[in-house]
């Protein structure tokens, strides 16, 4: 059951890029607990939005407020504090190929853990475990000590939803999480991904060009198109060739 306490809030939210408008006054609400998939073709905002929710990019206009703070206002400590409650999973990992599978998944606690970390004895017992616990859910514990760089594309998209995990968030930004994957790989690591965000009751806000994931593993979808909201509908009232609508080469208004 989703929440009625908003996550996230932007209203009139404009950003311009030169004279290209990625963003043209956006009214987006995420509630607690929503799994929301943001839809549409290359260039239609969907990326520049989900950066303005963690203060990556900063709006021309409009209002951005995600877990009760004012993201455009916010600077400096606040910051890094809302930053530390919003997970991010990047498409292309953003691992760091040399280290282990481990040390990667133990930086993702390193807004909670005073001080520099030099391997992976030097940090808390506490924190270890749950690393390791993190891996497990994930199905890559037998791999802890292996280097990441030497895993699947598959398996280091896992890697990164545990690093995620680690960081004890809120909320989750997907930002095209398995667009480099295959068909079939991509499809486990969104069920993954949308398995323990209802797990742990988390709100997650993700890009993607594949319609039919969007069908399958979010609650609800929003279309934009040129940087425009055309479309905000839970999945269950939608179909694929309404959603493919959203991608036509002339510019429409999905009904």
């Amino acid at each position: 059951m989703t929440g009625e306490e908003a996550i996230v809030e932007t209203r009139g939210l404009e950003k311009a890029f030169g004279l290209v408008l990625a963003c043209a006054g956006i009214d987006l609400t995420v509630r607690r607990g929503e799994t929301v998939a943001l839809l549409g073709p290359s260039g239609s905002g969907k990326s520049t939005l989900l950066r303005h929710l963690n203060g990556l990019t900063r709006p021309d206009k409009g209002s951005v407020r995600v877990l009760g703070v004012d993201v455009v206002a916010a600077k400096g400590s606040e910051l890094r504090a809302l930053r530390r409650r919003v997970g991010v999973v990047f498409q292309q990992f953003n691992l760091v190929g040399r280290l282990t599978v481990m040390e990667n998944v133990l930086s993702g606690a390193l807004g909670r853990v005073r001080g520099p970390r030099y391997g992976i004895v030097t940090w808390p017992k506490a924190v270890r475990a749950e690393a390791f616990e993190q891996l497990d859910r994930v199905g890559l514990a037998d791999r802890a000590y292996q280097r990441a760089g030497s895993l699947s594309g598959g398996q280091q998209q896992r890697v990164a939803i545990a690093r995620a995990l680690l960081q004890r968030p809120e909320l989750v930004l997907a930002d095209e999480p398995v667009a480099s994957l295959d068909p079939e790989t991509a499809a486990s690591v969104m069920d993954l991904l949308v398995r323990v965000c209802r797990e742990d009751g988390l709100t997650m806000v993700c890009t993607l060009h594949q319609v039919d994931l969007a069908l399958t593993w979010t609650r609800r979808v929003v279309g934009l198109r040129m940087g425009a909201v055309r479309l905000d509908e839970l999945t269950d009232r939608l179909d694929a060739v309404r959603l493919r609508g959203l991608y036509l080469s002339d510019p429409v208004t999905v009904p």
